[in-house]
C-alpha cells in the first residue's frame, strides 16, 4: 500500500499563491513605471509649450509643419535633422541622418509618417518604445525622450 504525500497539495497551493503574489507586485510597479514615465513626460511638455496629441501606443505628439504628402512608410529612407534630450532637457544627441524608418527607434517609426517631407515634429517617447530598460550611451535605461524632428527627405 503506497502512503501518501498529504503536504504536496499544501505546498502546491502555496506556491502558486505565492507566484501569483510575485506577478501581481511586477503589474503594480511596472504600471507606476509608466504612469511616473507619463508624468515626466506631461510635465515636460507643459514646461516646454508643447500641446501634444496622444498616441494610442503612449507617444505624445505636436505636429509643427505638417509637410507634403510625401510622407514615410517603414520601408522609406528618411532624412532628419533632429534633437533628442531627457527629460531634465539635457541633449544627449542631435544632428542630420539618413536611415531606413525601420532601423530607428520605435518612437520615431509611430510618429514620423504623421508628417511629410518638409515637416517638423516635437515627440514625447515612453522608454519602451526608446531604448527600453537598457539604454544607450548618455541615455539612461527607463528613460523617456523628447524628439525635436524636422523630416527633409523621404524616399
Amino acid at each position: 500500500m503506497r502512503s501518501k504525500n498529504l503536504f504536496t497539495p499544501f505546498f502546491r497551493n502555496i506556491a502558486l499563491a505565492s507566484l501569483f503574489i510575485i506577478s501581481l507586485l511586477v503589474q503594480i510597479s511596472c504600471s507606476k513605471s509608466s504612469a511616473s514615465e507619463k508624468e515626466q513626460m506631461t510635465s515636460f511638455a507643459a514646461k516646454n509649450n508643447i500641446t501634444y496629441v496622444s498616441d494610442p501606443s503612449g507617444v505624445l505628439y505636436q505636429i509643427i509643419t505638417a509637410g507634403n504628402n510625401n510622407k514615410p512608410k517603414l520601408t522609406s529612407t528618411i532624412t532628419v535633422t533632429y534633437t533628442g534630450k531627457l527629460m531634465n532637457d539635457k541633449t544627449f544627441d542631435s544632428g542630420t541622418i539618413t536611415y531606413p524608418l525601420n532601423n530607428l527607434i520605435p518612437g520615431w517609426q509611430i510618429a514620423l509618417p504623421f508628417i511629410g517631407e518638409g515637416g517638423q515634429i516635437k515627440i514625447l517617447i515612453p522608454s519602451s518604445l526608446g531604448y527600453g530598460s537598457s539604454g544607450s550611451g548618455e541615455i539612461p535605461g527607463n528613460s523617456p525622450l523628447y524628439f525635436d524632428v524636422s523630416l527633409s527627405k523621404v524616399k
